[in-house]
């Protein structure tokens, strides 16, 4: 499969690129629409992006660059070039969500408000940028006979980037629902979290080209943590409603 979509000026655009930013611009618009309804000002979704979006990509090259060696980076240009792939869920989150507090403090905007916000748009973007992984022959399985497999390399495989992107667009709808009927503000986020971790962590079994740490799956240690947290985060914010 080509990997890339055009060339202008002499610079290749690849597939890659063009899919991970189709997702963030509907997530951006998804959010826009939601922040009016919640009585926010659609810049105010703009404005966040441009500081979230840039850390989440340093965050997700990061991230990725930290359990993994590449022989093929020579320079800072190379680690932060994504056009062949290479970005971590977990740092992009990091990174996004690091930008999007910032921004709520300056502003003096409701963390939790926003994020409430903007979660449904997150998981939405990365339902999409998993087609991206398509694309590069990259974030599959192992074999499998399955009907459904794809062939990688003369091999068929189990297509993990659709499982994943199939479970984000669930917990999309799901909190698109939810939101009307949270007990709290930040628990549709919160939800997210819980919700993106747990898929991640039975589909990430499937895959062969996961970062380590030792024996271990990064992905799903990080999801385990990201679950735990994001209930106990609940709670406390609960206990602080009600009381």
């Amino acid at each position: 499969m080509n990997q890339i979509a055009f060339t202008i000026f002499g610079v290749d655009v690849a597939w890659y690129g063009i899919i991970i930013s189709f997702g963030m611009i509907l997530g951006v618009v998804v959010a826009s629409i939601r922040a009016n309804r919640a009585g926010l000002h659609s810049d105010t979704i703009v404005d966040m992006s441009i500081v979230a979006i840039p850390l989440a990509i340093i965050g997700a090259r990061v991230y990725y660059f930290v359990f993994t060696y590449n022989p093929e980076i020579h320079s800072l240009l190379d680690v932060f070039s994504f056009r062949s792939g290479g970005l971590a869920i977990h740092g992009g989150l990091i990174g996004g969500v690091l930008g999007g507090y910032l921004f709520t403090k300056y502003k003096n905007i409701y963390f939790w408000k926003l994020a409430d916000i903007v979660a449904p748009s997150i998981i939405l973007g990365q339902a999409i940028g998993r087609w991206g992984n398509y694309v590069n022959q990259e974030a599959h399985g192992g074999p499998t006979d399955l009907p459904w497999a794809i062939e990688v390399n003369g091999e068929m495989v189990h297509p993990t980037f659709l499982y994943e992107s199939l479970w984000n667009i669930g917990v999309f709808v799901f909190l698109l629902v939810y939101s009307k009927k949270k007990k709290v503000t930040g628990e549709v986020f919160l939800l997210y979290i819980a919700l993106y971790s747990l898929g991640r962590i039975f589909i990430e079994g499937l895959r062969t080209d996961s970062l380590m740490l030792g024996q271990f799956r990064v992905a799903q240690l990080i999801s385990v943590a990201l679950i735990l947290a994001a209930f106990g985060i609940r709670h406390i914010l609960i206990r602080k409603k009600t009381h």
